[in-house]
């Protein structure tokens, strides 16, 4: 009983945490502003597709960075070269490389060895770039360490600029994190028009000083002023970098009263700034930024003091947005826009109604069913299945997650799973009493027995899981996310806390009493009676490969309803009030866009416009979206936009390649565990039967017209899991079986194992079922790609476990006794009585 007592501290103490972690989710603001921030900081975020908001992806130009940092170089070397007299064709530059051809091909040793000097890294260690002397000409071409780095120092400075610049434009709690090598990910709750975003970050604010060419300038460029047509001759050479800048702010011109700009330089800038204007009175100074002259003032006298005004004709706006950005700085590289999505408040808002309510019903659906099955002792389950809710809400605000549309429909999925240890451990105990076992002692076997396999389908589901975390992107992490937190608080609940309510229940119950829990009689009796399932070994296998082939062709033709995340193009969800489809065709029509697709989607004015896969170029500026948008209100001024997606090429090439590894990495991962865990040739069945339970399933995708984006990737890892769960729990009690009896014949082995698992099987399929139908009936398109694939996948699992897994390890255990090796790898136990016979 002391053990009892201190389980029952113990598992208290985890849970009252958890539970408390989870309380300021749900606590009014009234309440939580008079308590302490440590503990009301404990709350998960609503991802945009609850929030409502927009998500930006932005990559740096790597392009134009890497032929800027070429230009400096070559500017470097031409500089030390001239004032060495040795005397050069231009550079050629490039982003890949430098090409230097000397005048006098004799001095290319020298200029070789001059340029050594530059291209070394000035902290020591290898050289940035390496030298290739061909033909009388010295290529330059920098090293992958220095790209790499170049491009790493690119982002994280870009990422300081981004968060400057958005926190200063007064935006409310913006998300901005590195994404992948070269991206910058940027999340705004409560914007749902990004355009200005779109121009405040697609502006490099490069600012430069040039003076105007005379007579003495030896090298010169264009530059285009503000207004149309006005163009500037400069010299090349930039006279002070914008990186000088310190300050810089509005503020209202004393001579004319119209807005300018002040800004202030830094001690080194305002040096600088001095010497140039002393020595150039009388000249033209251009203020150039982003390629393009601001103004050009003639400098009238020395300024000192590092302070000066940019006039240009600006608006109020247009003056402010300009000291904003000189404020934050320059961006290394431009920002091209790879992805756009936006959701509206309201459709974020129904998302949330549309989630709590499935969930509430799907979990109220497997409370009853497990009420129904077990009785009281079902009772317990249930208790432990809505402390497991709790916690995992805890854990989440633990964590600071963020929980998005998918993360709610993991949660939903983890329900259903987490239902699977607690029947498990009930069918193990029941059958420990049927043994005659009394209560505590069938209790204890009981759970014994279940802990193993309960661990290892766990695991095998939490390796499909990690894997869609490391290649998933945005709300499919979110479900990754909210899965592993549900499998890991199930695992402790079913095998602490109901283990803690069964035994006081046990405890209260007299010494010699056996411990009867209810089930379903006819399932009982088929589980006790020999069926012989794999009499249909080559049934099952013959039509499994039919239907598998057959999904294949279909994948082939007519293939995948691919989503916007793998296809690429802009989806558009339109409300536009007095309008019919052929209307808003012809408008789009007029725009130029003939190749929309329109269809009429939900309530009567409600519309989902889809455009094929463009360019970087459109999808970076936007312009898209915003035709679209014009052509709309122009019919319609009442017009709305609740939902828009734009993906880029590079990003659906992305997502493409991401999931394929997941996938395949996913079989490799099952593959290796299950090989430690039982044999290769029960992973290699698994595996196998897991192939043939996907193709099956993208058949499913391609019959019911199923979109095809990441939430659907997040059900087949999902169900990758779920299937190889199913798979371990027979596996178990082959192995089990096959320690208990080993001279037993295979097939009735295999028969044993199957019909002895049989109720835990129908049962666990069911409450996932039911956990999983209100989503799938009243989700909506927003999680249509989860649920209804699952719904079939738990079908497709479950079968394939009796009638393909099990003929394949069949056939392969044939093959191994042939051979002469064993079906299992020895025990622990069996390891030491062999240890103990050598000593």
């Amino acid at each position: 009983m002391r053990s009892f007592y201190s389980r029952a501290i113990v598992f208290s103490l985890i849970i009252i945490v958890g539970l408390l972690s989870a309380l300021p989710n749900v606590l009014p603001t009234s309440t939580t502003q008079h308590l302490p921030s440590w503990f009301t900081d404990n709350t998960f975020k609503l991802g945009l597709d609850l929030s409502g908001g927009s998500h930006l992806l932005l990559q740096v130009d790597i392009d134009d960075l890497r032929l800027n940092d070429h230009q400096q170089l070559a500017e470097q070397i031409t500089d030390a070269l001239r004032k060495k007299r040795i005397f050069i064709q231009p550079i050629s530059v490039s982003k890949s490389h430098l090409v230097i051809t000397p005048k006098d091909p004799a001095r290319l040793a020298e200029i070789k060895q001059l340029v050594r000097t530059f291209v070394k890294d000035p902290k020591g260690g290898l050289a940035l770039f390496s030298l290739d002397d061909e033909s009388n000409k010295l290529s330059i071409t920098p090293t992958k360490l220095h790209s790499e780095k170049l491009t790493k120092d690119a982002v994280e400075h870009s990422l300081k600029v981004v968060r400057q610049r958005l926190n200063e434009s007064g935006l409310v709690d913006p998300t901005i994190t590195k994404q992948g090598s070269d991206g910058i990910l940027v999340q705004l709750p409560g914007v749902d028009d990004p355009s200005y975003i779109r121009s405040l970050l697609g502006t490099t604010a490069k600012m430069t000083f040039h003076w105007a060419a005379n007579a003495e300038s030896s090298s010169v460029i264009k530059a285009q002023g503000m207004t149309e047509g006005e163009v500037y001759t400069l010299e090349e050479r930039v006279s002070l970098e914008g990186q000088h800048i310190k300050d810089a702010n509005l503020v209202f011109s004393q001579e004319n009263g119209q807005p300018v700009v002040s800004f202030e330089l830094d001690k080194e800038g305002a040096r600088l700034f001095g010497e140039m204007t002393k020595n150039n009175i009388g000249r033209s100074l251009a203020i150039v930024l982003d390629d393009k002259v601001i103004t050009a003032p003639v400098i009238r006298s020395v300024i000192t003091g590092g302070r000066g005004e940019i006039s240009g004709s600006f608006t109020v706006a247009e003056a402010n947005e300009l000291a904003l950005l000189l404020r934050a700085g320059a961006l290394p590289a431009p920002l091209n826009v790879i992805e756009e999505r936006t959701v509206g408040p309201d459709l974020g808002s129904d998302s949330i109604s549309m989630g709590i309510t499935t969930g509430v019903i799907g979990a109220i659906l497997v409370l009853i069913f497990m009420l129904g099955i077990y009785g009281s002792w079902g009772l317990i389950a249930s208790l432990s299945l809505t402390l497991n809710i709790g916690l995992i809400f805890g854990v989440l605000g633990v964590l600071g997650a963020t929980l998005t549309l998918p993360g709610i429909a993991g949660i939903i999925l983890s329900i259903g799973m987490a239902v699977d240890a607690n029947i498990l451990i009930n069918e193990r105990i029941r059958e420990e009493t049927r043994r005659g076992k009394r209560a505590l002692i069938a209790l204890d076997a009981g759970f014994r027995r279940a802990y193993s396999t309960i661990l290892d389908s766990n695991i095998t589901s939490l390796i499909a899981i990690s894997l869609l975390f490391m290649f998933g992107s945005g709300p499919v992490r979110g479900f990754a996310v909210a899965m592993a937190i549900g499998l890991i608080t199930s695992m402790f609940t079913s095998i602490s806390f109901t283990r803690l309510l069964m035994e006081w229940r046990v405890t209260k119950m007299p010494k010699q009493a056996l411990l009867e829990i209810s089930g379903i009689k006819s399932l009982d009796r088929l589980s006790n009676s020999k069926i012989d399932f794999m009499r249909g070994r080559f049934v099952g296998i013959t039509a499994s490969a039919i239907l598998s082939l057959a999904s294949i062709g279909l994948f082939f033709q007519p293939g995948l309803h691919y989503g916007i995340d793998f296809s690429g193009g802009t989806v558009m969800e339109v409300a536009a009030p007095n309008t019919d489809v052929e209307q808003l065709r012809q408008a789009l029509q007029d725009k130029g866009f003939s190749q929309a697709a329109i269809q009429e989607f939900g309530d009567d004015d409600y519309y989902l416009v889809r455009l094929p896969m463009e360019g970087a170029e459109q999808v970076a500026s936007g312009k898209t979206v915003e035709e679209i948008k014009s052509a709309v209100t122009d019919i319609s001024a009442e017009a709305s936009f609740p939902r828009v997606e734009l993906v880029g090429p590079k990003v659906s090439d992305d997502f493409r390649d991401a999931t394929i590894l997941a996938i395949v990495f996913a079989g490799f991962g099952m593959l290796a565990y299950l090989w430690i865990r039982f044999e290769y040739h029960f992973a290699l069945a698994a595996t196998l039967t897991i192939g043939l339970d996907l193709t099956k399933t993208i058949g499913f995708f391609v019959l019911a017209g199923v979109e095809f984006n990441l939430t659907a990737v997040a059900a087949l890892l999902a169900l990758i899991g779920y299937s190889v769960n199913d798979k371990v729990v027979v596996f178990d009690r082959v192995r089990e079986n096959l320690r208990l009896t080993p001279d037993k014949p295979m097939l009735e082995l295999l028969n044993e194992s199957i019909t002895s698992t049989l109720t835990r099987t129908v049962f666990t399929s069911v409450t996932t079922f039911l956990a999983l139908i209100p989503m799938a009936v009243a989700g909506g398109s927003a999680v249509a790609s989860f649920a209804l694939p699952m719904l079939f996948g738990i079908v497709i699992g479950t079968s394939s476990s009796v009638f393909i897994a099990a003929p394949i390890v069949f056939w392969m255990g044939q093959h191994r006794m042939r051979k002469g090796l064993s079906q299992l790898r020895p025990s622990a136990e069996e390891m030491q009585k062999k240890l103990d016979a050598i000593m």
